[in-house]
């Protein structure tokens, strides 16, 4: 039997990924124009990713709202999840992100079905309400987690019964289960965690994971 160390979890991560997904040019593209341009190489893995396409595809969901673009990865495959006629929203708060976002979505010919809104998501997604637009079918937040409650709060609200709503890095290497912790990241995360528990707006499971990205977890609720 294999240890378990974080070398090991880079093995059956890049074993998964090879054995399930297709290589796709664009998708690695905008990995690497997203490194080249120096933003952080925080974006969710190519089995995230496949993870949040099927949720996409199996809700039948034609529109998605997403916090934190970061450099389109995730985006990608949201969009290519949905309708042709479907919607991504998503949510950047860095300018110079949301440039990068762009090229790699038109290079991966879904940038018809996104609009990228860029500011302080606390502050846009009030703004999105104003619009009266359809309501979201899926949900994507990851973003910072500071601000997970709000997040999740307008996700609620913004959606319909059934919405689907995935919140990222909810693991936080172990740290969400340390009732002493003072780090802004993890206590933000906890809110939220405790939030999804107790909000009778919505049912919640959540399942902690090891990759390439270390420990950590991800936590998928049901609009009720």
């Amino acid at each position: 039997m294999a240890d378990s160390t974080p070398d090991n979890w880079r093995r059956v991560d890049e074993y998964l990924a090879k054995t399930l997904i297709d290589d796709d040019p664009s998708l690695t593209a905008a990995v690497a124009d997203t490194a080249a341009a120096g933003l952080p190489a925080i974006e969710v893995t190519p089995l995230s990713g496949k993870l949040l396409h099927l949720l996409a595809r199996m809700s039948g969901a034609r529109r998605v709202l997403e916090v934190g673009t970061l450099g389109g990865f995730s985006t990608i495959w949201l969009a290519r999840g949905i309708p042709d006629d479907g919607r991504v929203v998503t949510l950047e708060l860095e300018q110079k992100h949301a440039d990068v976002a762009r090229t790699n979505l038109e290079r991966a010919g879904v940038s018809q079905k996104v609009e990228i809104v860029v500011g302080r998501a606390a502050e846009t997604l009030p703004r999105i309400a104003e619009r009266d637009d359809e309501p979201f079918d899926l949900v994507f937040i990851d973003a910072d987690k500071e601000s997970n409650t709000i997040y999740i709060d307008w996700a609620i609200r913004l959606g319909h019964p059934g919405t689907v709503i995935v919140v990222d890095n909810v693991g936080r290497m172990g740290e969400v289960a340390n009732p002493d912790t003072t780090d802004p990241m993890v206590v933000g995360t906890k809110l939220g965690l405790e939030m999804l528990g107790a909000d009778p707006r919505v049912d919640a499971t959540a399942l902690q994971t090891v990759g390439s990205k270390g420990w950590d977890g991800v936590a998928i609720a049901i609009v009720t």
